[in-house]
């Protein structure tokens, strides 16, 4: 199982909550993403990492294979290739540094049985000024845990339960030194080289491809609006109702979560009377785009189309068979004139051989 695919599954939340957050204006970051289960099963992993710098997927590791493998158009080649090692052995050390983790919470949380999820996101952001703000955040089964406060060298509990876990890391100074080491010192250091090395690689925008789907149900009718492969994830989506903001009710909010491949993806749904469809319009903004982009709900003609060839087969099958049915019954016909003819032959032979014998009689 690869890592997306993992990630996919058990990382939305935390995915969600950066991507929504965004960065401000000509800041930098470098984030990682960790998850694992307790006893693997429906195909997820015991450890899988995804490496991002401003939202540019980079490498990517798994337990299974223990090696990081390169991730979009970066060139690990000269001096990079030293850096690369370095980044291969760190991710090794997480993976260790995870098992013990998620071993320490299991048994705070009295579970030392059954499947259970673990979720980290680390990294740094670096301001324009040169500021630096780490972070590093713990989820377990889905829910908020634990958060590193490196000013303070304490952690932060998201819920009574998180408390062993908060105690017990803080009794140990040195965890809490090097943690923060690594948020102020080593992880700004690492992204600068990322930034100098992806020069050209980071600038590059992908624009979205945009697609609206139709579900109807009694009395309402679901248009969901999809972006697609896009990069950067800062992305607008909007639907409009004869051109306009639709008004009332507020507007679902625009999910953006990764691909794996480095791009992204979003949605956005509106519930409309049935028969409306035609006058809502989903706009779309991205950087990559120069001007925004529109997309409408179109009736998909492919039912009217199968509809037509099963017709058209249905025509050919019964004209092929009305065919076969006529090659038989001509068949027949001749059949039974030819016996006709060997029948009235017979007997008239038997008449003249009859005739023959009453003469010589």
């Amino acid at each position: 199982m690869g890592p997306r695919a993992g990630l996919a599954l058990l990382l939305p939340l935390l995915l969600r909550t950066f991507a929504l957050a965004g960065r401000a204006p000509r800041s930098h970051s470098l984030r990682y993403l960790f998850m694992g289960a307790s006893e693997p099963e429906l195909g997820l992993p015991l450890f899988e990492a995804l490496g991002y710098v401003d939202d540019r997927l980079f490498v990517s590791y798994d337990h299974e294979s223990r090696r990081a493998q390169p991730r979009g158009p970066w060139t690990w080649e000269g001096a990079a290739s030293r850096l690369w090692l370095q980044l291969s052995q760190g991710l090794k050390g997480w993976d260790h540094m995870f098992t013990v983790d998620f071993w320490t919470i299991m048994d705070n949380h009295n579970q030392s049985k059954g499947s259970h999820t673990l979720q980290v996101i680390l990294g740094c952001e670096v301001q324009e000024d040169n500021s630096t703000r780490g972070f590093w955040k713990y989820g377990y089964d889905g829910q908020d845990l634990l958060e590193f406060c490196p000013e303070t060298l304490e952690w932060r509990a998201a819920g009574p339960r998180a408390r062993a876990t908060k105690l017990e890391w803080e009794g140990h100074p040195l965890r809490a030194k090097q943690s923060r080491a690594y948020l102020q010192r080593d992880c700004p250091e690492q992204l600068q080289r990322l930034l100098e090395l992806g020069t050209g690689v980071l600038d590059q925008q992908v624009p979205s491809l945009v697609k609206v789907t139709h579900r109807g149900a009694p009395g309402v009718t679901t248009l969901r609006c999809q972006a697609m492969n896009f990069f950067p994830q800062n992305i607008t989506m909007r639907w409009l109702k004869d051109q306009q903001p639709v008004d009332g009710e507020e507007p679902e909010p625009v999910d953006v979560l990764p691909n794996g491949d480095g791009t992204y993806r979003g949605q956005l749904a509106v519930a409309v009377p049935p028969g409306q469809e035609r006058r809502f319009t989903c706009q779309v903004e991205h950087p990559g785009l120069e001007q925004p982009l529109t997309a409408t709900w179109e009736p998909s003609p492919s039912g009217a189309l199968v509809a037509g060839v099963v017709s058209a087969v249905a025509a050919c099958v019964i004209v092929f068979l009305i065919g076969i049915l006529f090659r038989i019954l001509r068949k027949r016909r001749v059949s039974r004139a030819a016996t006709g003819g060997y029948v009235l032959a017979e007997v008239s032979m038997t008449q003249m051989q009859e005739k023959q014998r009453k003469a010589v009689y």
